[in-house]
């Protein structure tokens, strides 16, 4: 069986679309050859910054030939139609065989597909797959029609056999023609060479300072950044996703060390970093004793005669350029943080949040009434919380986060801390973003989860006010990651925060102080429910749907969350939570799936005897007409279950509730195992079913055990 080495050689493939295109050329030519017939034994590819390859072994000589009945007409049909049959099936008249059906002999062709050889269904496969790849953004050049993420310079495709021998798989793309030749490193080895497979490529390449696979550059990359780090007593700072990009931009991995000038080291860690990662795809080296940016890495492309020190001195010069401009931004918000920040915060208000909710001025505001309304629910102070609130979107307009978007909140701290702000309201600025993903830490400081909690509930509260909610996939104000913020927020800090009352709270201060929402809809009641209380509704809901998302990932089942859901109190998610997981440990025993079956039998007749007789039977069984040792032995287990329930439920200790639930399961059991309850005695048939209306009763009292499944 032959091996296909195909290589695709163009100019440099920005580093970002690399891995991804490796993968598409692997999917669609495999997908392809498959489809044709033929099949392989495995297959790899790889990316440089100028190739993309793709090696697959064990390739079928040919695809098979197939042979397909097809049916035709019948024997009696017009000459014409058996004539289209004939033409249409490449056959003649002699070849027809004739079978007997139902409705009369109908005509059968034997047509005979035969197989093709590798090479032809390969330039098929791949000629299409050239023409059809799905780049992000492509380009044409010259005069040809072909497009390619970058001008393509040729294309190697060869078929080799196992006594090495290889041929050439021919095919023309738009005047580029295959062959068997490839290119080494730009500068260090450049010309064409000859390879015969696989193998001999991957050497060839190496000798020629190429190495084929992106994470074997990445690993010497790492590998020397932390070795040269590591022997000048520093440490890399964690870059793992830089990594993976830089590893694209090479073929031949150059790590070297340089220096950050003095004058900038006073900068904060995170600004040296961002810059240097963002500008110059720099590596930061960190003093693990000081925590400070003390030196940078870069990975060239070559070696050099002078051990990279004219790489060094250009990238220096360049550094030091953009590190003067982030000296800059930093040495002029520091002038306004020590000033108080006002400038910063009289410029939010003519920063739009958005054109229905007002400035980013109005946001705050609205921010810092909830934060002090919340702040006794979490042990914050209300002053400190309505001050932190008040600062942590000071500094959205400062020259540094306009520079680095993604140094919002943290520079908020440094310049709360240069303004001489409290901690807690320095730690809020940073911290109240978070968790921003499922991995994020969660604040614990009462200040700053005051803040986070206000920050996400108010942009809960003001697009659901103005319909503008999360539909399907799309969710372009990262709503539904709010809500799962405020869910890990409370349940992390195990916060009793009633929301339905802090929603309509905020609902209110948005009704008197934004004008522009609320208004049309101040006369609008849908089910006796103002729109203020059926959006709070609406919301509360979709808190819910977040939360089975969440608890499914701790392996909690949404009916069981529903279960809990449908009992008073759901707008408290750390209290809605404490049920779920009692009931779900619960009903994980053999007495909770024993005891489930029981109250749905005894809910099931229940409830058909009450729909029969038109009455409620909830007025408690007596024990004195008892007829069975079994009914007086349920009597007395729900007689002493009833008041531990109340007594658990009172004290919210919902495994208690559970544990007395457990004690119910074998009288039940043994009731409807020696029970009738439609006695024809009707005394006896009321008491009995008085006797099912307790078991519904203790059933329904911490949960609702008719929304559970199976």
């Amino acid at each position: 069986m032959p091996d296909l080495l195909i290589e695709l050689f163009s100019e440099e493939i920005p580093a970002r679309m690399q891995t991804r295109a490796a993968e598409d050329l692997k999917s669609r030519i495999t997908d392809g050859l498959v489809e044709a017939g033929l099949t392989y034994a495995g297959a790899a590819a790889f990316s440089t910054p100028r190739r993309l390859t793709l090696a697959i072994e064990g390739l079928t000589a040919s695809s098979p030939t197939i042979k397909e009945k097809r049916k035709g007409p019948r024997t009696d049909a017009p000459e014409k139609a058996i004539e289209g049959f004939l033409r249409g099936a490449g056959v003649t008249r002699d070849d027809l065989e004739i079978r007997d059906e139902k409705k009369g002999q109908v005509y059968y062709a034997t047509i005979t597909k035969p197989g093709r050889d590798a090479d032809v269904i390969v330039a098929e496969v791949l000629e299409g797959v050239i023409r059809g790849f799905p780049w992000p953004k492509s380009m044409r050049w010259g005069t040809g029609s072909l497009r390619w993420v970058r001008p393509l310079h040729s294309i190697l495709c060869i078929l080799s056999d196992e006594a090495g021998e290889a041929s050439i798989v021919d095919l023309d793309v738009d005047g580029i023609s295959t062959g068997n030749t490839t290119e080494g490193h730009r500068f260090m080895a450049p010309g064409r060479f000859a390879v015969t497979g696989f193998d001999d490529y991957a050497a060839k390449l190496k000798k020629r300072h190429v190495v084929l696979d992106a994470a074997e550059r990445a690993d010497a990359i790492w590998q020397d950044a932390t070795n040269q780090a590591f022997a000048a007593g520093l440490e890399v700072a964690e870059g793992r996703a830089l990594l993976a990009e830089v590893a694209g931009l090479v073929e031949w991995p150059v790590v070297l060390m340089g220096t950050i000038d003095q004058t900038f080291l006073g900068l904060p860690p995170e600004v040296l970093q961002t810059s240097m990662k963002e500008h110059q795809k720099f590596f930061s080296v960190r003093n693990p004793k000081t925590g400070r940016i003390e030196r940078f890495i870069t990975v060239a492309n070559r070696e050099t005669a002078d051990n990279g020190a004219t790489i060094l001195a250009g990238n220096q010069k360049v550094l030091f350029a953009r590190l003067s401009d982030a000296k800059f931004f930093w040495e002029n918000d520091l002038r306004i943080a020590e000033a108080g920040g006002q400038a910063w915060q009289d410029a939010l208000a003519n920063v739009t949040f958005h054109n229905k909710l007002g400035s980013q001025a109005n946001r705050v505001n609205r921010i810092a009434a909830l934060a002090r309304e919340i702040a006794p629910v979490v042990g914050a102070d209300p002053d400190l919380a309505e001050q932190a609130a008040r600062w942590a979107k000071s500094d959205l307009p400062s020259e540094m986060v306009y520079e680095f978007p993604e140094l919002q909140g943290l520079m908020g701290r440094y310049y709360a801390e240069a303004a001489g702000l409290p901690a807690e309201v320095a730690a809020a600025a940073q911290e109240h973003y978070a968790p921003l993903g499922p991995s994020d830490d969660v604040p614990t400081a009462p200040v700053s989860v005051a803040v986070a909690l206000a920050d996400k509930l108010d942009i809960l509260t003001g697009f659901w006010a103005i319909d503008e909610k999360p539909t399907g996939s799309k969710d372009p104000f990262a709503l539904r990651r709010a809500a799962l913020g405020v869910i890990r927020l409370v349940l992390e800090n195990d916060l009793r925060l009633p929301l339905s009352a802090t929603l309509d709270k905020h609902s209110d201060y948005i009704d008197k102080h934004t004008s522009i929402i609320w208004s049309r809809f101040t006369d609008d009641r849908v089910d006796g429910l103002s729109i203020i209380e059926q959006t709070r509704a609406e919301l509360l809901s979709f808190f819910h749907d977040r939360l089975k998302v969440y608890l499914k990932d701790q392996g909690i089942r949404h009916d069981v969350i529903d279960a809990c859901i449908a009992m008073e109190g759901n707008d408290d998610l750390a209290l809605l939570v404490k049920r779920a997981t009692a009931l779900s440990d619960f009903l994980k025993t053999e007495d909770g799936g024993n005891l489930l079956q029981g109250f749905k039998r005894a809910n099931n007749i229940l409830s058909q005897a009450e729909e029969n007789d038109g009455v409620e039977y909830s007025f408690g069984a007596d024990a004195k007409f008892a007829e069975t040792d079994e009914e007086r032995a349920l009597f007395a287990a729900l007689t002493r279950a009833e008041p531990q329930v109340a007594t658990a439920l009172k004290s919210e200790d919902f495994a208690a509730v559970m544990s007395a639930l457990a004690g119910l399961r074998a009288p039940i059991d043994a009731f409807f195992e020696a029970v009738q309850v439609n006695s024809d005695n009707q005394i006896v048939r009321r008491n009995r079913l008085n006797m099912l209306g307790q078991i519904r009763k203790i059933g329904l009292a911490a949960v609702d055990l008719t929304r559970i499944e199976g």
